[in-house]
């Protein structure tokens, strides 16, 4: 298991886009929720995960997980500044929007591990594959962060899942945010391979 100290540092360095969080409870809440996720895996930093939305989806040619991550943040506050300059406050929490964004993905690591899907692969019949996605698990470590129940809201249905309940304000921005940037990245051929594929 890593050092819970390396990795917080590790993740200050990865994900800057944290200095605009002006709460720093809820910012540290941020860090400490990323440690636990990658202390659980064979991870250290956000960059050693696969840059992909999915296990098996095309990744960044060139980038990684954390400029994922940053990019939902800053999509997702041009969304949030955009409709506010075109039609005045629309009642965005600019914090929450931002942790939101930072955790949508906590759960990459669990579902990205190697040990994770080598051991799934080997055996669906006996837990499934994934066993969990990446958004069910974030929403487990975002709870066990003692994030509030809106950012594990979004680590939990800003993707597929979140088809089946109704989105908050901060999760409907960060689930555009979150298509639109592997959306976009595909037309603009950024990423590996043929990303046609319905979305999860």
């Amino acid at each position: 298991m890593a050092d819970l100290d390396a990795l917080r540092d590790g993740l200050r360095r990865s994900l800057p886009e944290l200095g605009q969080i002006k709460d720093a409870g809820l910012r540290e809440k941020v860090v400490e929720a990323w440690a636990l996720a990658l202390s659980q895996s064979e991870f250290t930093r956000i960059e050693e995960i696969r840059p992909s939305g999915n296990p098996d989806s095309p990744p960044l040619k060139h980038g990684t997980q954390a400029d994922h991550l940053r990019g939902v943040a800053r999509v997702a506050l041009g969304i949030a500044d955009g409709l506010e300059q075109a039609v005045g406050p629309i009642g965005v929490d600019r914090d929450l929007l931002l942790a939101c964004a930072l955790c949508h993905d906590l759960g990459k690591p669990f579902e990205f591990s190697p040990a994770n899907q080598a051991r799934w692969r080997a055996n669906p019949a006996a837990s499934g594959y994934p066993a969990l996605r990446h958004p069910v698990y974030g929403a487990h470590i975002a709870l066990t962060a003692g994030l509030p129940e809106a950012v594990a809201h979004a680590a939990g249905g800003h993707s597929g899942e979140g088809e089946l309940v109704i989105r908050s304000l901060e999760n409907t921005i960060v689930h555009y945010a979150d298509r639109a940037f592997w959306r976009v990245l595909a037309r603009a051929g950024l990423l590996e391979g043929n990303y046609d594929q319905p979305a999860r």
